[in-house]
């Protein structure tokens, strides 16, 4: 059983930026999703565990980064110039063994950490 921690979020302006950590209890793969209010839940990132390969969303493709610190089992997503549309509920997510944009491919999942981007 692997435990996701997240952290970071809040409130912020348009064009501004935010970032999310989420710790692990394991080594995984891991990535983030987000739902926006009314929408489905939507791929933003994800990074591999032992190649540290990146694979964005579209919609964040050029504004948000994943990044990983292996030694602490730590996944961050940079978030830079945010727009209101980026506001969502962001959930960490982690597997053993996928790596992909499916949501239904992700194990473990954390809690969610609210973004939200005010105009």
């Amino acid at each position: 059983q692997l435990q996701l921690v997240e952290s970071g979020g809040g409130l912020v302006q348009a064009g501004g930026s935010l970032s999310l950590s989420c710790a692990a209890s394991g080594r995984a793969n891991m990535g983030w999703f987000r739902q926006r209010p009314g929408k489905e839940r939507e791929f933003v990132a994800a990074i591999a565990h032992i190649t540290s390969v990146t694979i964005y969303g579209g919609s964040v493709k050029d504004r948000f980064t994943i990044s990983r610190d292996s030694a602490k089992n730590t996944v961050y997503l940079q978030m830079n110039n945010l727009e209101p549309e980026d506001t969502a509920l962001y959930y960490c997510v982690a597997d053993l063994r996928r790596f992909t944009q499916s949501q239904y491919a992700y194990e473990y999942w954390g809690q969610g950490t609210q973004v939200t981007v005010s105009s």
